[in-house]
């Protein structure tokens, strides 16, 4: 992965006639850990929690077009939560859990027809290493998954054209998952967004790995 390479997705995207840029996006990703405390310090009564009593990790999620809300993903409860943005520094003051590694997700925005695309690189925070590239595809007429299928299938065909053309290093993947096992329905909302980034994520480090 390269900072060239990106570039040249780019400009794969502003290769279609009508894609109009529009701007620069950030969405934040964070991923928590509980934090261990000894029983005998604590100064209260109150039971202190073991750690086989909380989640063993979650996700915490910052949206570039939500950015007055903060989702929370707990993958092995299968849930997803939506809260006000300032529950982070609520989360400093409890330090019930510490953020172990924080990633942003970057990049352009184009207007694409009746497409939004956003493309853009995957970077640990304070750090310039490029983990991976991603792109972010919604198709604003319709909100039903269901009914825009067929229509999301069939651009990232043109999409995947596209890039082959290019002959660039490694390919996209289609990050497919069933909305349901978290109780969303079929209207698109922020938390399926949500959802999609920590799948992304979760693809993004087995492929590091492996």
């Amino acid at each position: 992965m390269s900072s060239q390479i990106l570039a040249e997705v780019c400009q794969c995207v502003e290769g279609f006639g009508s894609a109009a840029k529009e701007g620069r996006w950030r969405t934040t990703l964070t991923i928590y850990r509980p934090v261990a405390r000894d029983p005998s310090s604590t100064a209260t009564s109150a039971p202190v929690p073991m750690p086989g009593d909380l989640p063993r990790d979650f996700l915490g999620l910052t949206l570039h077009d939500r950015p007055g809300a903060y989702f929370f993903i707990l993958r092995h409860h299968r849930l997803i939560l939506q809260a006000d943005a300032n529950v982070q520094s609520l989360m400093d003051k409890l330090q019930s859990y510490k953020a172990r590694v924080v990633l942003h997700f970057e990049g352009f925005q184009y207007q694409l027809g009746d497409f939004m695309l956003r493309v853009g690189k995957c970077v640990q925070s304070h750090a310039d290493t490029l983990r991976g590239i991603m792109m972010e595809v919604e198709y604003l007429p319709l909100s039903s998954i269901d009914k825009s299928r067929q229509i999301m299938e069939d651009f990232l065909d043109i999409w995947q054209d596209a890039v082959i053309k290019k002959s660039l290093p490694g390919q996209f993947i289609n990050v497919e998952l069933n909305f349901a096992d978290y109780g969303l329905q079929d209207q698109y909302t922020p938390q399926h967004t949500a959802l999609q980034y920590a799948t992304c994520i979760v693809q993004l480090m087995a492929t590091v790995r492996s």
